[in-house]
């Protein structure tokens, strides 16, 4: 009888401290869905402790501002998954420029797999002449700058074109940060240094490895990520874990660490085409002004962003084990934003409401 009372209490033990159950470490207290299929645990908001009363008037404000989707992951589990203006479950749309964060994810994972070296100058894997540059100035332009906005290329007028001719000197690599679509160029790095198509490396070595769905698609001048609501909360979670998805590691802590934090010295409030909230001062897209004080006032200060034109959103938040994720139209359809908007801070009053 001894032994049975002992194996049942290992047994009790054993599943007590499994990593699933185990309250002292993020890691092995995330849920991950499986790969396939439309399985994914959820969470309530009763379950939490959050107040309902505050859901309604958040869903009223989502839908007035002309979403289409709104998703919140707590641990891994979705806690809220909200459609409207005739957009479902299954239905792409497109990233915008939240997708930059996805280039540099796949960028640390080239480099992880030690097909390049992010300080290496751009023309050591594209060849020289792809700026307007003189040479000089050109090899000063490193894969680095490129992912923090510092290239020194000219920003005015020159939209999403990065052919030669439009990618003009304004001043040294490294001393100017400026919002500019050239980052689209480590692509071209990423597929020269591998010798796959950027797509193909990217579906490898990322989308297929958390099922994530979508493809990568011309839209005017730039190359633009289209995928379900969820799939980009699959992106979300993976970064909640730094990089790790589960137990397996898709990129590593070293580049995930340097990606959320301030990148340069001129922009605290940007990483590796993250942004970056809670910092003391901050640059936005088309402006060289510094403005004081955190992106998103209202938004936890760890919480990092990828952030995309008519508010496409990733918010990122560790502390609170958290994703959000929002789709759509431009909330202001009458002031159209590149990344950062009013709606931000609005929207996180009301996710606030939820639980403070």
């Amino acid at each position: 009888m001894s032994k049975i009372i002992l194996s049942i209490l290992g047994l009790f033990l054993l599943v007590n401290c499994s990593p699933e159950n185990s309250s002292s470490n993020t890691t092995e207290n995330l849920y991950f869905p499986p790969l396939t299929g439309t399985n994914w645990e959820t969470k309530s908001i009763a379950d939490l402790g959050w107040k309902q009363e505050a859901v309604q008037p958040l869903l009223d404000y989502l839908e007035l501002k002309h979403s289409k989707s709104f998703m919140i992951l707590v641990n891994g589990r979705i806690v809220m998954e909200n459609y409207f203006n005739g957009h479902s479950a299954t239905t792409n749309w497109y990233w915008a420029s939240a997708g930059k964060t996805l280039t540099s994810t796949v960028t640390g994972i080239a480099e992880q797999e030690g097909f390049i070296n992010i300080n290496n100058k751009v023309s050591d894997y594209i060849g020289t002449g792809w700026t307007s540059e003189t040479l000089a100035k050109e090899n000063l332009i490193t894969c680095k700058n490129l992912l923090s906005m510092t290239s020194g290329i000219e920003d005015i007028a020159n939209g999403d074109d990065v052919s030669p001719s439009s990618l003009t000197y304004k001043a040294d690599a490294g001393t100017r940060w400026a919002y500019h679509n050239v980052y689209v160029k480590l692509q071209d790095v990423i597929a020269q240094a591998t010798g796959q198509t950027w797509a193909n490396y990217f579906n490898t070595k990322l989308r297929d490895k958390i099922g994530m769905n979508g493809s990568w698609l011309t839209l005017d001048n730039n190359i633009v990520y289209f995928s379900t609501t969820r799939s980009m909360a699959r992106f979300g979670l993976l970064m909640l874990n730094k990089g790790k998805w589960g137990y397996s590691t898709i990129l590593n802590e070293a580049f995930f660490n340097a990606a959320t934090t301030t990148s340069q010295n001129i922009n605290l409030g940007y990483g590796y085409l993250w942004w970056l909230n809670g910092k003391s001062s901050y640059h936005l897209p088309q402006t060289q002004l510094q403005f004081s004080g955190s992106i998103i006032p209202n938004g936890p200060n760890d919480m990092f962003m990828a952030l995309g034109k008519n508010d496409q959103k990733i918010y990122v938040i560790p502390s609170k084990k958290m994703v959000v994720i929002r789709m759509g139209e431009a909330a202001n359809t009458d002031n159209p934003s590149f990344a950062l908007s009013g709606f931000d801070n609005e929207l996180w009053q009301k996710i606030n409401a939820l639980y403070q």
